[in-house]
């Protein structure tokens, strides 16, 4: 979103036209409601910014429910802002630790912002973005105790604030079709800068789930957080944000609620061991903080092959924090043994599921030529560090 598309909107017969306008409908005639539009005397900038708008707002619905109808974004902004209820639980550990007022540094759209101000605690939003910014003040208007600064975050004084949140921007600058930045010293701001201030004061920092577990400092709390089995972030806390005696941290959200295991660091794997019954597929959250063997442990399972993320056990124990799967058949992993078997059973869609095993399960599925009405899931791995086929069915 450019400047003078954002004036468009954020003009009061802008917000009037996008607050008048249908719910977005993907299969809608776009052309005929662009027509429409002009035909009632709209402008051609004022009609693109308010669709775009109202697109941008049915897709925040899954990150932000009600509150997206009344609220502003870019396509990069929608896409790098924290889930509502991620934001609400970051904004928990502040209150927690007993905090009056936190600066957002790198508020983006205003997510976070919002989340504490929630909380009744006195919020200064900061972002560098005129754009950005602009929408973030539209979005967190109805917040007397918020107040939205367009300035760099290293910048900013921060004498007068308790604690700090810290969202480094980690894409190149702009508001659409941005790249990943890969140095964490070309992050806004940068993460020497972040940690930095964890060493002053309570400080929650929010970086992509992959980032380089090396980069994080000793005695942080580093929390991975899934959301319907998508791992969505990373969060380092420091001081006063951070839990005493807990150094990883796997957080899984989902239909069953939220369910966390904590560790004060790696936990060691347990011994592998021959194919069970099940094979447990643990949550991406609980592979990142390497928590795969307090996961074992706790459900009495084996390793399938070491340094594998799979486990194995002969009876089955419901858990959040792994998905369990039935093995129907233990196959070798050859192309034509794999194409016959499927055939007999009549599989004609396959899930493929891999690790440890070099191979494209798009390819794979194209030479197995399945045929048939059935549905099977594949897991290719090593066991015992060969390699094999599970046939397996959700248990």
């Amino acid at each position: 979103m450019e400047t003078s598309e954002l004036l468009e909107v954020l003009s009061a017969d802008g917000l009037r036209l996008l607050d008048s306008l249908a719910p977005y409908d993907a299969k809608a005639d776009v052309v005929r409601a662009v027509s429409e539009l002009r035909a009632a005397g709209h402008s051609p900038g004022m009609v693109a910014a308010v669709l775009n708008q109202s697109k941008l707002r049915a897709k925040a619905g899954a990150k932000f429910g009600a509150f997206a109808e009344r609220m502003l974004f870019t396509e990069a902004g929608l896409e790098q802002a924290t889930r509502l209820s991620v934001a609400a639980l970051h904004a928990g550990r502040f209150r927690d630790a007993g905090v009056s007022s936190v600066a957002d540094l790198g508020c983006g759209i205003g997510a976070d912002a919002l989340a504490l101000a929630a909380l009744d605690l006195r919020v200064t939003a900061v972002e560098r973005d005129e754009v950005t910014a602009a929408i973030a003040a539209y979005n967190l208007a109805p917040w007397d105790n918020v107040t939205v600064v367009h300035a760099d975050a290293v910048a900013v004084p921060l004498d007068d604030v308790d604690a700090v949140f810290l969202d480094p921007a980690r894409r190149t600058a702009g508001h659409q079709n941005t790249s990943r930045l890969r140095d964490p010293a070309d992050f806004s701001p940068p993460l020497d800068f972040a940690f930095g201030l964890g060493e002053r004061m309570p400080t929650g920092i929010k970086l992509g789930p992959g980032v380089d577990r090396d980069l994080i400092p000793a005695g942080a709390e580093a929390q991975w957080i899934s959301v319907d089995r998508e791992v969505v972030e990373l969060g380092v806390w420091f001081g006063g944000a951070a839990r005493p005696g807990i150094g990883r941290a796997a957080l899984v959200i989902g239909d069953h609620g939220t369910a966390e295991l904590t560790a004060a660091a790696d936990s060691e794997d347990v011994p592998t061991g021959g194919i069970g019954q099940y094979v447990y597929e643990p949550d991406g959250a609980v592979i990142r903080a390497r928590l795969i063997g307090d996961l074992a442990r706790q459900i009495g399972a084996r390793m399938l092959s070491t340094g594998i993320a799979y486990l194995t056990a002969d009876e089955l124990v419901a858990t959040p924090f792994a998905r369990a799967f039935t093995v129907i058949e233990v196959l070798p992993f050859d192309e034509r043994t794999l194409k016959r078997e499927l055939a007999a059973r009549g599989i004609g869609s396959l899930e493929i599921k891999k690790r440890g095993v070099d191979v494209d399960p798009a390819q794979l599925r194209k030479k197995l030529a399945l045929k048939g009405r059935s549905s099977g899931t594949l897991i290719v791995t090593r066991v015992a560090g060969r390699h094999c086929a599970l046939l397996v069915e959700r248990a």
